[in-house]
């Protein structure tokens, strides 16, 4: 995930280096970029566990979150999910699968085409549930 963003930055770096538009870096097809499992456990069993925790995760991965934050600003095609919004698959059935994209093509045309999502978490595939197909 956060190397594939310091790729896409370093392109950009590149590009303007040679003297081409950065802006013109982005990617192809939507990428979405879930971050879960990245809660250390520093207090449980209170009504604030999880608040505190999530204050410490922040305070831990600053410039990380700052780093995704502005790629998220930055790039088209890219959105990048905050910790303690769920779990990959949970995220990906409940907020980012369209099913079905349906965009306008170049001569103004709308196209549409099924979903699809290449994931690397073992429930990946869940999202096939829903017609969308994952890998």
């Amino acid at each position: 995930g956060v190397p594939a963003v310091v790729d896409l930055a370093s392109l950009r770096k590149a590009m303007a280096d040679m003297g081409g538009d950065p802006d013109k870096i982005n990617p192809e097809i939507t990428v979405d970029l879930v971050i879960d499992h990245s809660v250390q456990v520093d207090r449980a069993g209170t009504a604030d566990a999880l608040a505190f925790n999530m204050d410490l995760e922040f305070k831990r991965n600053e410039e990380r979150y700052k780093f995704l934050s502005w790629a998220q600003k930055s790039f088209d095609n890219y959105r990048a999910v905050p910790p303690a919004t769920g779990i990959v698959h949970q995220v990906n059935l409940e907020y980012l699968a369209p099913v079905v994209h349906a965009v306008k093509n170049a001569e103004g045309d709308l196209v549409a085409y099924p979903d699809s999502l290449v994931g690397t978490d073992s429930h990946t595939t869940m999202i096939n549930g829903i017609g969308v197909l994952g890998w």
